[in-house]
């Protein structure tokens, strides 16, 4: 995740006007730009909020020798539980981490950012604490259920986990709201159901939160049209009266190129995770479209129409052809005539 996080630094450095003129473009002023130069020997010395990434991994090794002095100084054995309490009283209430629910901040979907700030988004605190525990010799595990990617320890005495303490269960605090809204499909787990999940891997992990970046720079791309989703484009392209609808690209939408690439980044990395997910290759060939780049999203679509479901590629085929007259159309370079004597 740290790695992530200094490719999307890097292109950030060194796109910032971009993003401003797009800010313009919305008619409000754009703040004032500083372009800084920047040479870096190596991978690790690249700054990510002043510090190397061997710095960042160095205030996880910070944190588990907290929770150790934390046993220590209470005569506390290595019982899983009082280690799996230790950890949250280092994690939430010495260093004050807190869940946040506004996921429309990127700080908060980046592992150093949350590190510095203590805020941060479920899958974020739920890696924190994976490379806490981890350090302590505790092997965490987790999956995602339904949205959300729920973390426990590996064990056999799963009811341990339910038991309530001062009127929460261990399993509630770390996961958050989610096991408590009657609404969430974490809502009916319990000690029972719990070891019949397929656990998830690391890269099930990663994937969730490149999701996550895939989506918070959509909507901050998109800002200026609120609601506007990746899909929107696949309408139907007839009116009820079946008179072709003339496809005018000359009323672009006003999106922020920067945050637009960086959410095209985050799908990129995703579809190395799952090549075959028909539904992520749909949504990074629209990013693409969006993004103006007709020959590439025809190519990624009409892979994505090999995987689709029957009843999603015949939506899909209509608005491939029409990105196919898109992309000759934007080819065309215009003549220019000279005035009759």
């Amino acid at each position: 995740m740290l790695l992530i996080a200094v490719e999307d630094e890097a292109f950030m450095s060194y796109n910032r006007d971009m993003d401003a003129r797009a800010v313009v473009k919305e008619g409000r002023e754009a703040p004032s730009l500083s372009k800084v130069t920047y040479e870096w020997a190596s991978l690790d010395a690249f700054p990510l909020a002043g510090k190397s990434i061997t710095a960042w991994l160095s205030e996880l090794d910070i944190i588990a020798k907290q929770v150790e002095a934390e046993l220590v100084s209470k005569e506390i054995g290595c019982h899983l539980v009082q280690v799996l309490e230790a950890v949250n009283f280092v994690l939430f209430d010495l260093r004050g981490f807190t869940r946040s629910s506004l996921l429309n901040n990127p700080k908060q979907s980046y592992l150093h950012q949350v590190l510095k700030s203590a805020s941060g988004s479920g899958i974020m605190l739920s890696i924190i604490y994976i490379e806490v525990c981890r350090r302590l010799g505790v092997t965490i595990v987790g999956a995602r259920v339904g949205e959300e990617f729920l973390i426990w320890p590996k064990t056999e005495y799963t009811e341990e986990l339910f038991q309530l303490s001062e009127g929460e269960s261990w399993f509630a605090k770390v996961n958050g709201g989610c096991v408590k809204h009657p609404g969430s499909k974490a809502f009916d787990l319990n000690s029972r159901s719990l070891p019949d999940i397929e656990l998830g891997s690391n890269r099930d992990i990663i994937a969730v939160a490149l999701a996550n970046l895939k989506r918070l720079y959509w909507k901050r791309a998109s800002r200026a049209h609120p609601g506007l989703l990746l899909t929107s484009p696949l309408r139907p392209v007839h009116h009820i009266s079946d008179q072709p609808r003339k496809f005018d690209n000359s009323n672009a939408l006003t999106l922020r190129p920067q945050e637009l690439r960086l959410s095209i980044m985050s799908s990129e990395r995703l579809l190395i995770l799952q090549p075959h997910n028909w539904a992520l290759r749909r949504d990074h060939g629209m990013l693409l479209y969006h993004s103006r780049r007709y020959g590439e999203a025809v190519q990624e679509l009409s892979i994505c129409m090999a995987f689709a479901p029957v009843e999603e590629a015949e939506i899909l085929e209509p608005f491939v052809e029409k990105l196919h007259l898109m992309r000759a159309e934007s080819s065309w370079t215009p003549m220019e005539f000279s005035s009759r004597p």
